[in-house]
C-alpha cells in the first residue's frame, strides 16, 4: 500500500518520507512490516509509559467495548466515575479534584483556557515561548514555538513570555539562581504591561517537553505559584508529557512540590493505548460550576472504553510501582548520558528528570552554538541522525538540535544500555563527519 498516496503525515512536507511501517509492539520494542526490531527509546511520543502490548490494558479495552462501547457524556457511567475518583486520589490537592475528559492534550488545553476564563472573569492567558500545548487553533496559539505560526491569527488574549533556560539563557547569565530571579522579574514586568488584573491564568509545562526536556531552576515553579497567588491568577500545569510517572512521581507537580490550580493531562493516562485527555480541576475551583454552566463538551468526553483503559493503566502503574521506577531510570540515564557527553564533542548538555531526558547537540561547546539553528528553516541533520538510529535498531525523536531520550517506565538496565550504545555509535559517526570544536 502506498502510504504517501493516502495518508497525510503531521508536521512534515509530504515528499520523500520513508519511515518504517510499524506493525507490532511488545514491551519496549517495535516491529516493522519486514520484521525489523526497534528499541522504543521515545515511548512513542513520550506516551507509551507501560511499553507495548500490556495484556491487562488490552483486556480491559476489549471487555469494555463488548459490554458498553459508548455512553453520552450527559449520562452517568460507572467506569467514568470510578476513573475520575482515582484521579482525584492521585492528584496533588488534599481536597481532591474533578475531571473534565477529552480525547487528547490539545483539546484539554483549549478547554482549560475556557475554564479559567469562566472562573476568573478575565480573558488574558500567558504561556512561555519555548513551549508546545497542542495543534488545535486555541492550543496552537497558546504554544510558544514555531508550531504556533500555522494557527495564527488565532484567539485573542494570549501573551507569551520568556521562561528560564540556563543553558541558553534569555537573561544573559549562566547562573541558575540569577536566571530564576531574572525570569520571575521579567514575568512580573510582562504582567505590569498586560495588566495582572486582566490575566486569567499562566499555562506552563513543569518540564518543557518536545522543546528540549528543560528542567526549570529550583525555585522557578514555586515563584510562579507565589506570583499567581499575589495577583489572583490561576496556575495551570500542562502535564501531557510529565504526568503518570514520567518524572518519577505521579505528576511533576508532586515531584517539585508545587500545586497548580489545574492539571492538563493525556498520553500516559492510558499509556496511549486509546486516545484520552482531560483537565483535572482543583475542587476549590471545580465548585464554581455547581452554580455556573460548564461551557465545554465533546461527543467522546469520558468515553467508556478510554475510561476502562485508564483504570487498567493506573492499576498497572500501581502494581509495578512504576511511578517510583522513574527515579531509578533517572539514575541510569544520568550515568550513561554523562559518559556519552564526556566523550562526544557534539554533546553540549545532557539534562532531564525521571525517564525524561534530552541531548543538546552543539557545533561549539564553548560558545554553545547549536548544531542546527533552533526554529531554523531546515530540519538540518536530525532526520538523517534519526534514520541512522533506526538502522541501529533504535527509535526516538527530537527537534532541530535536541534529541529526546524518554524510554517506557518498564525499561530494564540492559535495554537502556542498548539504546545508549546506539546513540553513541550514531553520534560518533556524526562527530567524525561534522566539523566541531
Amino acid at each position: 500500500m502506498n502510504r504517501a498516496r493516502y495518508v497525510l503525515t503531521p508536521w512534515s512536507a509530504q515528499h520523500d518520507l520513508s519511515p518504517p511501517s510499524i506493525e507490532r509492539g511488545e514491551g519496549v520494542y517495535l516491529y516493522d512490516a519486514e520484521g525489523r526490531r526497534y528499541l522504543d527509546l521515545a515511548s512513542g511520543l513520550v506516551a507509551v509509559n507501560l511499553g507495548h502490548g500490556h495484556a491487562g490494558v488490552a483486556r480491559a479495552i476489549g471487555e469494555q467495548a463488548a459490554r458498553l462501547a459508548y455512553a453520552s457524556p450527559a449520562l452517568g457511567n460507572s467506569e467514568r466515575e470510578a476513573f475520575a475518583a482515582e484521579l482525584s486520589a492521585l492528584s496533588p490537592w488534599p481536597e481532591g479534584c474533578r475531571t473534565f475528559f477529552t480525547t487528547g492534550g490539545s483539546e484539554s488545553n483549549e478547554d482549560a483556557m475556557k475554564i479559567v476564563r469562566a472562573i476568573t472573569g478575565r480573558h488574558k492567558i500567558l504561556a512561555a515561548y519555548r513551549s508546545y500545548h497542542g495543534s488545535g487553533l486555541g492550543a496552537g496559539v497558546l504554544t510558544g514555538e514555531n508550531r504556533r505560526w500555522p494557527s495564527e491569527p488565532g484567539p485573542p488574549g494570549i501573551v507569551h513570555f520568556f521562561a528560564p533556560f540556563p543553558y541558553r539563557s534569555p537573561f544573559e547569565t549562566r547562573d541558575p539562581v540569577v536566571e530564576c530571579e531574572r525570569a520571575l522579574a521579567h514575568l512580573e514586568l510582562v504582567l505590569t504591561y498586560e495588566g495582572a488584573e486582566r490575566v486569567a491564568a499562566i499555562f506552563i509545562e513543569p518540564v518543557v517537553g518536545s522543546n528540549g526536556a528543560i528542567v526549570y531552576p529550583e525555585g522557578y515553579l514555586a515563584g510562579l505559584r507565589e506570583l499567581c497567588d499575589r495577583h489572583g491568577i490561576l496556575l495551570v500545569f500542562d502535564e501531557v508529557m510529565t504526568g503518570f510517572g514520567r518524572t518519577g512521581e505521579s505528576f511533576a507537580s508532586v515531584r517539585f512540590g508545587v500545586r497548580p490550580d489545574a492539571i492538563v493531562f493525556a498520553k500516559g493516562a492510558t499509556s496511549a493505548y486509546v486516545p484520552l485527555g482531560g483537565v483535572m480541576l482543583r475542587e476549590t475551583h471545580a465548585a464554581y460550576f455547581d452554580t455556573h454552566v460548564l461551557g465545554c463538551g465533546h461527543t467522546y468526553s469520558g468515553h467508556p472504553v478510554a475510561m476502562a483503559a485508564g483504570r487498567a493503566t493506573l492499576a498497572a502503574y500501581r502494581d509495578g510501582d512504576l511511578f517510583a521506577r522513574g527515579r531509578l531510570i533517572e539514575g541510569w540515564l544520568r550515568e550513561d548520558l554523562a559518559r556519552l557527553a564526556e566523550r562526544n564533542p557534539l554533546v553540549g548538555e545532557v539534562r532531564g528528570v525521571g525517564a525524561f531526558f534530552a541531548i543538546e547537540l552543539v557545533a561549539d561547546r564553548e560558545t554553545r552554538a547549536p548544531l542546527v539553528a533552533w526554529q531554523g528553516a531546515s530540519a538540518g541533520i536530525l532526520p538523517a541522525l534519526l534514520g541512522r538510529l533506526r538502522d541501529l535498531g533504535v527509535y526516538t525523536f527530537g527537534r532541530y538540535n535536541v534529541l529526546l531520550v524518554t524510554p517506557p517506565l518498564i525499561v530494564s538496565r540492559e535495554e537502556t544500555r542498548e539504546g545508549i550504545a546506539a546513540l553513541e555509535t550514531a553520534l560518533d559517526e556524526l562527530a567524525a563527519a561534522a566539523p566541531v570544536r
